[in-house]
C-alpha cells in the first residue's frame, strides 16, 4: 500500500509539472492570425486548431466580428489591432475612438480575453507616425470610460532603430525618435509594453549575419557586447530595442515580440521549409525556457509567431509563405510547442 501511495504521488507530481510547463510556454508563445486568403478555414476551425495545439494567444491585425465571436469562451488571449488607415480618425476625434471601442471591444469583453490593443502596425517612421500616440491616448481613454483595463500600445518594426549593433548601442533613428520618445513615456506611465516585429530572417537575407546566428545555433561563435554574450540574433535585436528605450528614459517599458517567423518558400535566399522549421522550433524552445535576454535575464520574452497560415492574397514572394499551416490546416512543417 505504501508503494502504491508513492507511485500515485509521483504521477501527481509529474502531472503538476507538465501543467506548469505548459502554462509557462503558453504564456510565452502565441501566433499571428491573418485573414488575407480566399481559401482559409472557418474561424471555428481555427479556434479548434489552436486548442488542439495548445496555442493560448492570438494576435489579430484588425477587428473581425466572426473571429472575435468564435473566440468567445475559448480562453485564448487576444491582441487586437486597428487598421492603419483608421489612425487619423482615431487620433483626431475622441468619439471615433469611443465608437471603435464600443463596436469592437465592448460586445466581446465579457467572454474574450483581450491582452493588448495596438494602434497601428509598422507605421513609424512614416506619414501616419504622428497619429499613433494621439490614437493610443484616445483608445485608452475610451477603454477606461467603458470600464475596461486593457493596455494600449503600438507595433513597430526594428526599422525604428538607427543603431542596433552592438545591442547595447541600440538607439531610435532620427526619423523615429521624435515619435518614439513620447510613445515610450506613455507606455511607461500606463505600464504597457511596446510591440516589436523581430525578423532575423531579413538580416540573413540581406547577407548581414551568418545563417547559424539567425537560426539560434551559433553557440560556438557568440557575439560579445561588453559583459553580455549573444548566441542568436533574436535576443540581440530585442535587446537593441531595450537599449533604445533606456536612452529615451523608459527602461521600465517591456518589449513584446509581436511577430517573428521565417518563410518556407517564395524563392528568396534561405526561404526553405528546413530553415523555417529550424528557426521556429528553435525560437519556441528558446522562449519556452523563460530565461529572457542577456539584457533582461529572468524576464520571459512574450512572443507571437508569424503566422498561422500561408495566405494567398498577400504580395507574391516570401510574404505568402510564413505560415505554420496550409489553408487546409495541414502542417507546412511540424512545430513542437512543448519541447
Amino acid at each position: 500500500m505504501a508503494n502504491l501511495a508513492v507511485f500515485f504521488a509521483m504521477i501527481f507530481t509529474i502531472l503538476i509539472n507538465l501543467c506548469y510547463r505548459s502554462e509557462a510556454q503558453a504564456a510565452a508563445v502565441g501566433i499571428n492570425y491573418g485573414l488575407l486568403g480566399d481559401n482559409l478555414p472557418s474561424t471555428e476551425q481555427v479556434v479548434a486548431l489552436c486548442a488542439s495545439r495548445g496555442i493560448g494567444r492570438l494576435r489579430l491585425f484588425h477587428p473581425d466580428a466572426a473571429v472575435l465571436g468564435a473566440l468567445r469562451g475559448s480562453g485564448i488571449e487576444v491582441v487586437l489591432g486597428t487598421f492603419n488607415e483608421e489612425l487619423p480618425g482615431l487620433a483626431s476625434d475622441p468619439s471615433t475612438a469611443e465608437n471603435w471601442v464600443a463596436a469592437n471591444v465592448v460586445p466581446f469583453a465579457g467572454s474574450v480575453r483581450f491582452r493588448y490593443i495596438n494602434a497601428g502596425n509598422e507605421v513609424i517612421p512614416g506619414d501616419k507616425a504622428g497619429h499613433v500616440l494621439p490614437a493610443m491616448r484616445n483608445i485608452d481613454s475610451a477603454l477606461r470610460a467603458a470600464g475596461l483595463q486593457i493596455p494600449v500600445t503600438t507595433a513597430v518594426a526594428t526599422m525604428v532603430l538607427g543603431v542596433s549593433y552592438p545591442p547595447s548601442q541600440g538607439a531610435f533613428s532620427e526619423a523615429a525618435a521624435g515619435v518614439m520618445a513620447p510613445i515610450a513615456e506613455f507606455l511607461r506611465s500606463t505600464s504597457a509594453p511596446l510591440l516589436v516585429n523581430v525578423y532575423p530572417y531579413f538580416s540573413y537575407a540581406r547577407n548581414e549575419v551568418p545563417l547559424d546566428y539567425a537560426l539560434f545555433r551559433a553557440a560556438g561563435t557568440p557575439v560579445i557586447d561588453g559583459t553580455l554574450v549573444y548566441d542568436n540574433l533574436f535576443d540581440a535585436m530585442v535587446d537593441a530595442v531595450y537599449a533604445a528605450l533606456e536612452k529615451v528614459g523608459a527602461p521600465e517599458v517591456g518589449v513584446v515580440v509581436s511577430e517573428t517567423g521565417w518563410p518556407s518558400g517564395g524563392g528568396d535566399l534561405g526561404a526553405t521549409v528546413e530553415n523555417a522549421a529550424e528557426y521556429v522550433n528553435n525560437a519556441v524552445a528558446h522562449l519556452g525556457k523563460g530565461g529572457g535576454t542577456p539584457r533582461r535575464p529572468g524576464t520571459a520574452t512574450e512572443a507571437y509567431l508569424f503566422a498561422m497560415f500561408n495566405e494567398n492574397q498577400k504580395p507574391a514572394g516570401t510574404e505568402r509563405y510564413f505560415g505554420l499551416f496550409q489553408p487546409d490546416m495541414t502542417e507546412v512543417y511540424h512545430v513542437n510547442f512543448y519541447p
